[in-house]
């Protein structure tokens, strides 16, 4: 064997890091796992390691700089928007990420705000905890059945709420500008504008990455387009809402209500005003959560990241252009 390696783990969420030991081992790799994944720590850490891999940490162009010999960064999830990409790109460092993560979990977990929400489950838990046993309390509450689930954002996740929320007898409505009428039809949706899907929906559940032209793409606009009544879920990323909007829209009633998993900030300050709207549910940022999704992203992160210290493509590259750089840090076997 030749001269080990070192993977940095820049934070992570689970209770063990032996799959990851078990597949970097076998290319010969040691894992260096960051005390706090704060910027500093990453900036000295990076300056020793081959590839870092990395869950909700931020891996910052300063950095992605400083890390002059990692010849990959891999995502443990979907989203990149924790990831310099660019700046990895312009250096040569290839950036993978685990596409077909957690699919069944986040569509699972929508469909749970979204029951939650319509239903009031969290509300009148809380009440009767209070002692207030009052089946009328709150808002009205309405027959799901025929109710328009509006979809922002038609990719795995968004996709695979479909024919769950078809089994509550939903008509469903998409607005992805990146997707065709047809790839719509063939699930059984319809295609709408933005403007149309806010107005129409009963209820909104959110399904984009986060990129510079979603980011707040929920703002006061689009919440006093929508119906009094309706509610909005989001499980993507916390920043695509504007909560100050939001907190505004629920206190004065221009939406029912929403349910949330993902927040600006997380964990939010203890004085948020979110944390005090009995029309809004949160959960930890938790919907990727189960023994087997984790067990998943686990072994598929560092696979990715040992098929390139072992000199191979990997198989979910973020960057492809990268490949074609003359900087390209790693040498992959053609």
């Amino acid at each position: 064997m030749g001269k080990r390696v070192n993977v940095l783990i820049t934070d992570y969420a689970w209770e063990s890091l032996e799959p990851e030991r078990k597949i970097l081992s076998k290319v010969g790799a040691d894992i260096v796992v960051a005390p706090s994944g704060q910027e500093e720590e990453l900036i000295e850490l990076a300056k020793e390691v081959d590839a870092i891999l990395t869950c909700w940490a931020k891996v910052t162009r300063k950095v992605v700089k400083m890390a002059k010999g990692c010849k990959v960064i891999g995502r443990y999830g979907i989203g990149v928007d924790n990831i310099a990409v660019e700046e990895a790109t312009r250096v040569g460092i290839i950036v993978t990420n685990v596409p077909a993560y957690c699919i069944d979990e986040v569509s699972d977990h929508a469909m749970a705000l979204f029951l939650g929400c319509a239903r009031k489950i969290s509300f009148y838990d809380r009440a009767i905890k209070k002692g207030q046993w009052n089946s009328q309390s709150g808002n009205q509450m309405f027959r799901l059945r025929k109710k328009t689930l509006g979809l922002i954002g038609f990719g795995k996740i968004g996709r695979a709420v479909v024919p769950k929320a078809k089994a509550f007898g939903l008509h469903i409505i998409v607005f992805d500008p990146y997707i065709s009428e047809k790839d719509a039809a063939d699930y059984g949706v319809r295609l709408t504008p933005f403007d149309e899907l806010l107005k129409s929906a009963d209820f909104i559940s959110v399904h984009v990455p986060l990129t510079g032209s979603t980011h707040k793409l929920i703002d006061e606009k689009a919440f006093r387009k929508m119906k009094n009544t309706a509610y909005l879920i989001n499980t993507s990323r916390g920043a695509v809402v504007d909560t100050e909007a939001l907190v505004r829209a629920i206190k004065e009633n221009w939406i029912a209500g929403a349910g949330l998993d993902v927040l600006p900030q997380e964990p939010p300050d203890t004085n948020d005003p979110l944390l005090n709207q009995d029309r809004v549910i949160l959960t930890p940022h938790t919907a990727f959560r189960s023994v087997e999704s984790l067990l998943d992203l686990q072994r598929t992160a560092a696979n990715q990241v040992a098929c390139v210290l072992r000199a191979e493509k990997p198989e979910y590259i973020v960057n492809p252009e990268v490949l074609q750089s003359l900087n390209l840090r790693a040498s992959l076997q053609t």
